[in-house]
């Protein structure tokens, strides 16, 4: 078990309304909402570098250490950039998360970009700079500023990404490499996953959800457990040290780029199938969309093993868990009215994830949801892999949850977007 007492739940890579394919209802009303709901005890402000979304931003009470609350519930500064440039003869999109130590350090970033190119038109903006560049001109700014590379293994967005990433991050962060301290493993990957990357063995490896929603099926579905701090300085010396306690996964398998496939074909294979296919879909006869389970055997080295003094939770949400039970949607009448129930009885859902008793438990829910409730807990709900954009699905004894109307209109606002980079 877990002592809630003396840990923090964080998830610090989110966004608000002002980024593409987000809720028109993230704010931060409804962000401390679920947050308590779910259990997290930290969250990134997300899109500090969108002018509107800055100025709530600047309205939240500094703690005078760079911890931000909005009436009880602190939050870190933090964002999301894309940086799309041309590096050895290839086009790279690379996604980085920042968290920034004040609202004065994050003026500052801004002033930067904005003799880059324009900030208004999207929560995580887009410039051509490389990475090495934008390190650099970071640290110029403060060398408290944290650069974290989002979602490392993601194809399109990626730093190691299939379609437009580096084999490693000497490659891409050059001079700088000495200043990137961890990455975020992305839906579809975990820390034993990242673990066969060599150069991945000494730095913290964090997880966070990329949440575009509040609702607790999206935000903290992946999330970093610090040692409970009330200081920025203290957050990025966990980091920095890779002193963090541990972290929240879903099944590597329930990403939406865990396989390879083609989605529109309704194809997808393992990384050993591909090379048998020579990475050309059966289907259609067009290359694959490699995703991230062949990436990380392309660059594997060996297995290094996960830090004993670590923390590592792979576990599905409970609205998936619910849904699974009941044969219904994750949005239905009847999982809310189970999850709400389960809420009002133990407080908030990793409690009832991690902690609470099969005992406890069988009291609120039938055998079925019980044993579902355990089997996730450790890990041992089988998912069938996401691929080329669809998210895993999970499974128990045959049965499967169908795919959300609100993960359907995030795929098609996905794919506009990657047309518009």
């Amino acid at each position: 078990m877990i002592d809630f007492q003396n840990v923090l739940f964080s998830d610090l890579h989110i966004h608000s309304k002002y980024s593409r394919a987000c809720s028109k209802d993230l704010n931060f009303q409804n962000l401390i909402k679920w947050a308590k709901i779910k259990g997290l005890n930290l969250l990134g402000t997300g899109d500090f570098t969108h002018p509107i979304w800055f100025e709530e931003i600047k309205k939240l009470k500094d703690n005078g250490k760079g911890i931000y609350y909005f009436e009880d519930f602190p939050f870190v500064i933090t964002g999301e950039i894309s940086l799309v440039y041309t590096d050895f003869g290839k086009g790279r999109r690379i996604h980085l998360v920042l968290l920034v130590p004040s609202i004065n350090v994050a003026e500052k970033i801004n002033s930067y970009l904005d003799t880059k190119g324009r900030r208004d038109y999207d929560g995580r903006p887009i410039f051509k700079i490389t990475a090495e560049e934008f390190v650099k001109e970071m640290m110029k700014i403060s060398s408290e500023i944290e650069i974290i590379p989002a979602h490392i293994w993601t194809p399109w967005f990626g730093f190691f990404g299939s379609m437009s990433g580096y084999d490693s991050l000497k490659q891409g962060f050059k001079s700088e490499l000495k200043n990137i301290h961890a990455i975020e493993t992305g839906i579809s990957s975990d820390p034993e996953m990242n673990l066969k990357i060599k150069e991945l063995e000494n730095i913290s490896i964090l997880s966070f959800s990329d949440s575009h929603s509040f609702w607790p099926f999206r935000l903290g579905r992946e999330a970093t457990i610090f040692k409970k701090l009330n200081s920025y300085k203290e957050l990025i010396r966990q980091i920095r040290e890779n002193d963090i306690l541990g972290t929240i996964e879903t099944d590597p398998a329930y990403g939406k780029y865990h396989w390879d496939g083609h989605l529109t074909c309704n194809f997808s294979c393992n990384f050993e199938k591909t090379k048998e296919l020579n990475k050309i879909c059966p289907v259609c006869s067009r290359n694959l969309t490699i995703g991230v389970e062949y990436r990380v055997e392309q660059l594997s080295e060996k297995n290094y093993p996960l830090s004993k003094n670590k923390l590592f939770y792979k576990i599905l949400p409970l609205h998936e868990i619910i849904s699974l039970s009941n044969k219904v949607g994750m949005n239905s009448k009847k999982v809310w009215e189970i999850y709400n129930l389960l809420i009002q009885n133990f407080e908030n859902e990793f409690n009832i994830l991690l902690n609470v008793s099969a005992e406890k438990l069988s009291r609120f829910v039938d055998d079925k949801l019980l044993k579902l409730i355990l089997l996730n807990r450790f890990g041992k709900i089988k998912v069938k892999p996401g691929y080329d954009g669809k998210y895993g699905v999970a499974i128990f004894e045959g049965e499967e949850i169908e795919i959300s109307e609100e993960e359907k209109e995030e795929k098609k606002i996905f794919e506009k977007q990657k047309k518009l980079i």
